[in-house]
């Protein structure tokens, strides 16, 4: 199974690794392959490491905050977000992310980004792994003191119609809508894009739903269509949560816009590591854009892989979160 690896080059050395749907090195997309990538310790100044195993059982989140405490010698309420940052990584099949994400917003004001482990589109089983050891129902969560700064891009390739739905009956065990609008969940949305319920998903890649927060697309992309009417998501939904309907637009011309952005903002960057979803790979394949979209990062020193969902300030999907280092 293929892996992604970050070794840590402190006293004592760290090492995360997460087995994928597909991997990311400077200038290149890859399949069937291992990526590795060090940061020495004139990037990363300090890290702690913690391992979670059932991490949808919240208090296992705050023993593991806990020990952050103890290490860094204050209260991770108290860490500076400025100065610190947070990695996570997840068993991609856990159905776990959400109630983690939640439960360290309630922490730290530290922000922490990631993504889930894949398993080479079989759904199956995934795996994370830390210091030699592999896990599975389980998260690995780290807290970085990057020594010269960090910085953070979230990108995703959509725009927002003026069409919007309220989740109005929902299964967030399952992540799945029952009710748009207090209709039918999959005959509301298919009426909202002038399609049938057979064809709905179709559309489910370039036409997926989003919650705007300050101009900002937080995107949740669906899944199938269970028992004809119910939507089932890859991220939870909350009943009540009003989403508009988005639009596709070029993967590979906005992910390049924001890095262009960053470089220019940041003058200099020494490392990235990208969280990208598998929903964006497979759209790259089926328009054979793989290569363009590796070039992005060709002159950055950069890693990454394709994720089960991606993780900045909550659980998302059909989007790249990248951890910048300066």
């Amino acid at each position: 199974m293929r892996h992604f690896l970050l070794y840590m080059c402190l006293i004592p050395i760290a090492s995360v690794r997460v087995t994928t749907a597909g991997e990311i090195i400077s200038g290149k997309m890859l399949k069937n392959s291992i990526v590795a990538m060090g940061l020495s310790s004139e990037m990363i100044s300090d890290i702690s490491i913690e391992v979670v195993e059932d991490p949808a059982n919240t208090k296992k989140i705050e023993k593991a905050f806990e020990s952050f405490g103890k290490y860094f010698g204050k209260p991770m309420s108290d860490l500076e977000f400025d100065k610190y940052v947070g990695i996570i990584i997840a068993d991609g099949l856990s159905n776990s992310e959400e109630k983690v994400m939640d439960r360290i917003g309630d922490l730290t004001n530290v922000t922490f980004i990631g993504g889930s482990a894949g398993d080479d589109v079989k759904f199956e089983k995934t795996w994370v792994f830390a210091d030699g050891k592999a896990y599975t129902n389980a998260a690995v969560l780290a807290v970085l003191k990057p020594a010269n700064g960090f910085d953070i891009i979230k990108t995703q390739s959509f725009t927002a119609l003026d069409k919007t739905m309220t989740a109005t009956k929902v299964n967030e065990e399952t992540r799945e809508v029952i009710e748009f609008n207090g209709k039918p969940a999959a005959e509301e949305y298919a009426a909202q894009l002038g399609v049938t319920v057979e064809k709905l998903p179709e559309l489910f890649m370039s036409h997926p739903i989003g919650v705007i927060t300050d101009d900002d697309i937080f995107v949740r992309s669906p899944q199938q269509i269970v028992d004809g009417s119910v939507v089932r998501f890859y991220c939870n939904i909350i009943e009540g949560m009003e989403l508009n309907i988005l639009k596709a637009g070029d993967i590979v011309s906005s992910t390049k816009d924001a890095v262009e952005d960053k470089k220019n903002e940041l003058k200099n960057i020494s490392g990235l590591i990208n969280f990208h979803c598998i929903l964006r790979t497979l759209e790259l394949e089926a328009t054979g854009k793989t290569a363009e979209y590796g070039a992005v990062f060709e002159d950055i020193p950069a890693i990454g892989f394709s994720t089960y969902g991606e993780e900045y300030i909550g659980h998302i999907n059909q989007t790249s979160t990248m951890l910048v280092f300066r």
